[in-house]
């Protein structure tokens, strides 16, 4: 079996030897050193007490200038901090009290498989907070997690239901050439080949 390759970082010494220890009695991990020379970590254990500024600085570094991917080990996290931790690419989330080293290795072999991991009850405060975000933030700009505006979602609803360039501009109240922008540019950025992978994208994000 082929060991996953971890960097540890703590905030503290103590921490930092207590983790270690852990782990360095596992087969599954191999902990490097960060400027030892070592092979490239696949994962980046971080080690906290709680998701503050400079943690924050911390992780963009990480996600900035190397291809790790990131746990994070914290004793206190609520969602917003969440929210900002998975936009500085954490893809793991455990709660100190819950860092056993059975549970740090299960968690560090799920991210290592490019997959994410967060307490139960954190995935559901974080889907809250995606809803409120949608709702209050983004919902009044026109905007949407899917990177499609309310006016491309418009077009590509009707696309679907078989409309024309003509009936749409009509129905939308936009010129023709309004309407063939708009599709260009949704096929464009998302990288899709034509109006009815524009559509099947729509459709696999629930917009239509």
């Amino acid at each position: 079996m082929e060991r996953i390759t971890v960097s540890l970082r703590a905030q503290d010494p103590i921490s930092q030897a207590g983790v270690a220890s852990q782990l360095r009695a596992r087969p599954e991990v191999s902990v490097v050193e960060q400027d030892g020379g070592e092979p490239t970590p696949q994962v980046v254990l971080l080690v906290v007490d709680t998701v503050d500024d400079e943690v924050l600085r911390v992780l963009r570094n990480i996600q900035r200038t190397s291809t790790c991917r990131t746990v994070l080990v914290t004793r206190d996290i609520d969602e917003q901090k969440l929210v900002s931790a998975a936009e500085c690419g954490v893809a793991g989330v455990v709660r100190r009290s819950d860092s056993t080293p059975d549970h740090l290795v299960q968690v560090i072999g799920t991210v290592a498989r490019g997959e994410g991991h967060l307490p139960s009850d954190l995935l559901g405060r974080l889907l809250e907070e995606v809803g409120r975000l949608q709702g209050q933030v983004l919902g009044p700009r026109g905007l949407h997690f899917t990177g499609l505006a309310s006016r491309e979602v418009d077009v590509l609803r009707l696309v679907a239901e078989g409309y024309d360039t003509a009936d749409i501009a009509t129905k939308l109240a936009y010129s023709e050439r309004t309407i063939k922008n708009v599709l260009h540019s949704v096929m464009t950025r998302l990288q899709l080949r034509n109006r009815s992978h524009a559509v099947a994208y729509a459709m696999r994000q629930g917009l239509i």
